[in-house]
């Protein structure tokens, strides 16, 4: 039986002294503290992954002296050894037990004792005695250095002052996320964690990643908001209020994408995708042929042919179609270019040849959200698209896009970078500018900070890996 379970995630189960030990799963440390029976609890975090998994899971058990114990951890909590001989310690000690063995006295003592309970106290009582098991929390960890400063390294963006309420250092390379009702701000910090803060800088729970891991995301999974980091190995995810993050294995060379509402999952030289549904990773179903699935939704998936039509594909239901409708004055599509929540890009080709018409449908319906003026399709092709996350404005290149307004206007030589609000930030030449849709463009001194978002009244910008709360004018 031993062969036939996969050797991933990679477990250790590391005992410190008679009351600490911690557990590593697939990279990420779980620590057992001052507990009366630290191998006990470590396989019940096993346990639980292994549940989580719906299998048996490989183990390694290493006690305090070095000396360590190949085991099985069922999801039921049995534990079984790889190799039945108990080994001996580093140090030359006496032999001992195998951690098989003290987890099975454990259980045992454990469904004794609930036993003589239940025919001495319960058994002719009315009370309710069941009680559901506690979830798991995020640790208490010690919190980051969170302190008011001035930001004066670069020029601030319009309408913001050089007076940051509060600042934290951040992990190298990494970048902030603000959630979509602007109230939290989401970090990985220099010591492997993510953070999370309200708007004034209060630390509102921790927990650890690993070492590797990527820069924390507000997404959605099993159609709830949750905060996501991806790392090579799995995908860990929060619901918040101290929830503890649950996670899912994820296959070898996997990249995780948050182009739609929910992660998406997809494998180099697979030509399939998956979602996240349940804890688990659930195949996208009924992929047509010649399409690509261009984002997840909750449990259904979007994909499209490279010259329409778009397909909706739901976890346990059919799949759905949806037909674009043509813009005026098109001659077909030239083909789908990329889609973001709600959105699909598509270039429609015009009666002149290599002149193309962008289009901006909605993926609900195939209606026509925004029609750009026309332009050269090899123009088009380098355009980037740089929607907002409430859905009121956008930028698909030099196209600058109302969608409150149901408005288009070119913005001539334009490069969309980011977006704050409705105000656009991009380059003209070598020049930074931040626009509205219909306003006119304003030049920024070089180097302007650009915010990665606004919570609670504050504009977030980053610099030398410091994150900066920056007050209004």
């Amino acid at each position: 039986m031993a062969e036939k379970i996969p050797s991933w995630p990679k477990v250790t189960i590391r005992l410190h002294d008679d009351r600490n030990a911690e557990v590593t799963i697939a990279g990420r440390t779980h620590p057992v503290s001052n507990h009366r029976d630290p191998r006990q609890a470590a396989i019940a975090v096993v346990s639980d992954r292994a549940a989580q998994l719906g299998r048996p899971v490989r183990a390694t058990a290493v006690e305090s002296d070095g000396s360590s114990w190949p085991l099985i951890v069922h999801p039921d909590g049995r534990v079984d050894a790889v190799d039945s001989e108990s080994r001996s310690s580093t140090s030359g000690g006496a032999r001992r037990p195998g951690w098989p063995v003290i987890a099975g006295i454990a259980l045992a003592v454990v469904l004794i004792a609930g036993t003589t309970l239940y025919f001495t106290v319960f058994r002719d009582g009315d009370s309710d005695v069941s009680k559901p098991s506690e979830a798991p929390k995020v640790p208490a960890l010690p919190e980051p250095k969170v302190v008011p400063d001035q930001f004066s390294a670069r020029p601030v963006p319009p309408g913001w002052s050089t007076k940051a309420s509060w600042t934290v250092d951040i992990a190298a390379k990494s970048t902030p996320v603000v959630s979509p009702d602007g109230k939290q701000v989401a970090v990985l910090t220099p010591d492997e964690k993510v953070a999370v803060f309200d708007g004034n800088g209060k630390v509102l729970w921790q927990d650890k990643v690993p070492k590797d891991a990527q820069s924390p995301v507000y997404t959605t999974i099993d159609s709830k908001p949750v905060l996501a980091v991806a790392a090579p190995d799995a995908l860990y995810y929060w619901a918040g209020g101290g929830a503890g993050a649950t996670s899912v294995e994820l296959p070898d060379q996997a990249q995780v994408q948050f182009f739609g509402t929910s992660p998406l999952i997809k494998v180099e030289g697979d030509a399939g995708a998956s979602m996240v549904a349940g804890g688990k990773l659930k195949a996208v179903p009924n992929q047509p042929r010649l399409s690509t699935v261009l984002l997840a939704e909750s449990d259904k998936a979007l994909m499209a042919r490279y010259t329409g039509p778009l397909f909706w594909s739901q976890l346990d239901k059919g799949l759905q179609t949806v037909n674009l409708k043509a813009p005026s004055g098109s001659k077909g599509i030239e083909h789908v270019v990329a889609a973001s929540p709600g959105r699909a890009l598509v270039l429609w080709k015009s009666a002149t040849k290599d002149i193309v018409i962008p289009v901006v449908h909605s993926t609900v319906n195939g209606a026509v959200l925004a029609a750009c003026p026309v332009a050269k399709e090899a123009d088009v092709e380098s355009w980037q698209w740089v929607p907002d996350r409430t859905g009121k404005v956008a930028a698909w290149g030099n196209c600058v896009i109302d969608f409150a307004n149901k408005s288009t206007a070119r913005y001539t030589d334009f490069q969309p970078a980011s977006v704050t609000g409705t105000t656009i930030y991009g380059m003209v030449g070598s020049d930074l500018v931040a626009t509205t849709p219909g306003g006119k463009g304003q030049t920024l001194p070089a180097d302007t900070a650009r915010p990665w978002g606004v919570a609670d009244g504050r504009a977030l910008v980053v610099h030398d890996s410091t994150l900066y709360a920056l007050d209004k004018k």
